[in-house]
């Protein structure tokens, strides 16, 4: 089983790490996006007619410091709990493509004009009626927040509501990210009336046009939605009630799926997953994730070692991604590069300078002067990856004469040490959602777009141009030229370094629901197509 073979392989790391990178016995555990067919991991038997309640575990709940308003929103699940009750002009397919949502369609006259045209019969869950007013106040204001995705939108220069049912956007220049970002939660449509007249406070209420509203929340407890009357589509829902639970525990989602309690759980340690093996009517599915972990090399500090590009460089040749993916998440992750490797148009990380000059790590250092180096290494304790490679990279450096000594922080203290102005630490891990687009989230390389990154990396000006290139380029021979030199580039920097995707794993009960799940996703939204799931009738 998955867990004590790395159990083991942590016991031997020291002495032979290439000798634990198998991946283990699948068991009844699909491969990282097995599909059954192309583009999805499983799809709803539209034969079942049953209607009614599904119970999904997470393992935490939305974390905003802004409440529950959808624009201030930084995390991947507050964006899919968000994504139950808000709807964005656009949205994203199972191969990355971009499809309508609450806009029926759209066309680009220009390379900087996108003319979106509103769906007919979209209504809020109070009954009002969509209208183009509601998409660019919606708009307006998101550009207006301080919310960290803001970066993600691009040069947007003016948005209108254009004629009635129809949103004009017109950006300063070409930015090919556009629709890609605007599929996400904090671009979603947002009832402007009741905003500007008060009745609404975004930061405590949710009312939105999508599938679901909100019975009951209870923060870190959990959820339950009901069926929005007034969605458009509400006929074709089976899940009624969505009863959502946050359930800390690995051991605790994985006891409710195997006697049935929950129907659809999230997993993020694979070395748990195995252990639904054997479990009648119980299944798990990997999606390929564009979400990856990160390294941080904090250049800072000016009394650290690491404000040294060389002795980051060094160190960043002497990281085994490979090995982290195998030993630490099982063979389920990849490596990649800051494009994320499931991406369109991604850099190959095995072909980037710090690969490149592999085994020459010892050697970089001691003509840096930076022999016996001891360093700490930060990760949060909710995600227990974080703490698997953290072993890992701490073997790898210490075959090149560095000693690591790992922190192990709750989820706030990590937040205030890593992110203050002037951060607090040696080295932290953590991880991005990569998007669906191979530039968006090379964005968060860029301190003065990013904001939070400011305290432990520097302005690389010449970044700076590679990314704003990227992102102006059309997909394309050129694109991928210039996204390789970003790679190349944050690869040499080695402020903030790609590691390995994050695997997403999802176990679920056949008898309780049958879900469509895309084989890629880039929100980190397990129930993006929860519209779709079917459920057995009742017996």
């Amino acid at each position: 089983m998955r867990r004590s073979a790395i159990i083991a392989c942590s016991a031997v790391l020291s002495a032979a790490l290439v000798s634990c990178s198998s991946p283990a016995s699948q068991g009844e555990q699909d491969p990282a996006g097995k599909q059954e067919k192309p583009g999805f991991l499983t799809v709803a038997d539209e034969g079942l007619t049953g209607r009614g309640a599904l119970t999904v575990q997470l393992d935490y709940d939305s974390v905003e410091a802004d409440g529950l308003n959808p624009q201030t929103a930084s995390s991947a699940r507050s964006w899919m709990l968000g994504s139950l009750v808000y709807e964005p002009l656009v949205t994203i397919g199972p191969g990355f493509e971009i499809k309508p949502l609450l806009a029926a369609s759209w066309r680009q006259p220009t390379p900087t004009t996108y003319v979106f045209t509103l769906r007919e019969g979209a209504a809020f869950s109070n009954g009002r009626a969509v209208t183009a007013d509601d998409a660019a106040g919606s708009l307006r204001r998101l550009l207006d927040s301080k919310g960290p995705y803001v970066g993600q939108l691009g040069p947007v220069k003016t948005v209108s509501a254009s004629a009635p049912g129809e949103v004009t956007v017109e950006l300063a220049k070409p930015y090919t990210p556009f629709l890609a970002a605007l599929a996400n939660t904090p671009a979603a449509v947002l009832p402007m009336k009741e905003i500007e007249d008060g009745s609404l406070d975004l930061t405590k209420e949710m009312l939105g046009s999508g599938p679901y509203t909100v019975k009951e929340h209870r923060q870190d407890r959990g959820w339950t939605f009901v069926k929005n009357p007034e969605y458009r589509d509400a006929d074709r829902v089976h899940v009624e009630e969505l009863k959502v639970d946050i359930v800390p525990q690995e051991a605790a989602r994985l006891a409710a799926v195997r006697n049935g309690t929950s129907g659809f759980a999230f997993f993020n340690n694979v070395d748990s997953i195995d252990q639904l093996s054997g479990t009648r009517n119980a299944k798990v599915v990997n999606q390929n994730n564009s979400d990856f972990y990160y390294l941080i090399q904090n250049s800072r500090n000016p009394k650290s070692p690491l404000a040294d590009q060389k002795i980051r460089f060094a160190l960043n040749s002497a990281l085994d991604r490979q090995q982290m993916a195998d030993v630490a998440l099982g063979g389920q992750a990849r490596p990649t590069g800051v494009t994320p490797v499931v991406l369109p148009g991604a850099c190959d990380p095995a072909d980037l300078p710090a690969a490149r000059a592999a085994g020459e790590a010892k050697a970089a250092l001691k003509a840096a002067g930076a022999e016996n180096l001891t360093l700490r290494l930060a990760v949060y304790t909710s995600e227990p990856a974080l703490g698997q490679i953290a072993q890992v990279i701490q073997q790898q450096y210490a075959a090149v004469g560095v000693t690591v000594t790992i922190e192990k922080l709750d989820d706030s203290t990590y937040g205030e040490r890593i992110f203050a102005p002037k951060a607090d630490f040696d080295m932290a891990i953590g991880w991005f959602a990569g998007y669906v687009d191979a530039a968006m989230v090379s964005r968060w390389w860029n301190p003065v777009v990013a904001g939070f990154s400011a305290g432990f990396i520097g302005d690389d000006k010449e970044l700076d141009k590679l990314i704003d290139s990227a992102s102006a380029q059309p997909a394309g021979d050129a694109r991928e030229k210039t996204l390789r030199q970003v790679c190349e580039r944050v690869d040499t920097n080695a402020e903030m370094l790609p590691l390995v995707t994050r695997p997403g794993a999802v176990g679920l009960r056949t008898d309780r629901v049958s879900p469509t799940l895309h084989a890629n996703e880039g929100f980190g939204n397990i129930l993006r197509n929860i519209t779709d799931f079917t459920l057995p009738a009742a017996k």
